[in-house]
């Protein structure tokens, strides 16, 4: 049975798309919008629509379908689907299995709420309602996570198993979003050059192909 994914790539679901292109797995995607970007909410599916509130109450996105099972988080659901597809993104034992879940709970607790406030107060936001103390205090907190994640870097240049796996695609798409610090990087050489590589990807590349090709 071919999963659904319900997202735009402008979205958290851009994690979502990029595993799925480097599986190669069948999916289909209905590119759910968030309901504020758009000026006429009733002109196209958005979190608001009820039909995709049938799918995820809370009106968010991503959310993905595979038969009776219905998963809302991001992460979680990159895990599940480098399960179901095997292969060298998929954990290959149990210890795998648990590093790539702590990792995607350490990214996802200790990453990303920086990580999505320098997004927004540096890119995102318009210009008078950016608060350049929120980027700077985010700017700050990141500086250990980084130190720590250049650390896991230096034995493989991937983060389980030393090969490329769904814990670098999660962990790479919340860093991403700290791209507009280049300092950030400059002193996580290791990470800087994690995440180029992670960027060639052909995955990568197809989903931002997707995301380019969406109005902004």
């Amino acid at each position: 049975m071919t999963v659904t994914l319900y997202g735009v790539a402008r979205s958290r679901a851009s994690r979502n798309l990029w595993l799925l292109h480097e599986t190669g797995m069948p999916f289909a995607h209905v590119p759910v919008i968030q309901a504020g970007r758009l000026a006429d909410p009733a002109a196209q599916i958005n979190t608001q629509s009820p039909a995709f509130l049938a799918v995820n109450p809370t009106g968010k996105i991503p959310a993905l379908v595979d038969g009776d099972l219905v998963l809302n988080e991001s992460l979680a659901m990159n895990l599940y689907l480098a399960k179901k597809a095997g292969g060298p993104l998929a954990p290959a034992n149990l210890a795998e299995d648990a590093r790539m879940t702590a990792l995607a709970i350490w990214a996802m607790t200790e990453v990303e709420p920086h990580t999505i406030n320098i997004l927004y107060h540096r890119v995102m936001k318009p210009v008078a309602e950016r608060d350049e103390s929120v980027a700077q205090a985010a700017i700050a907190a990141l500086a250990a996570p980084f130190a720590v994640l250049d650390a896991a870097l230096a034995e493989t240049g991937f983060l389980v198993g030393g090969r490329f796996t769904v814990a670098d695609i999660n962990t790479a798409e919340v860093v991403r979003y700290a791209m507009p610090v280049p300092a950030l990087f400059e002193a996580a050489p290791r990470v800087k050059a994690w995440l180029a590589a992670c960027h060639a990807r052909p995955g990568y590349k197809a989903m931002m192909a997707q995301r380019d090709a969406e109005p902004a």
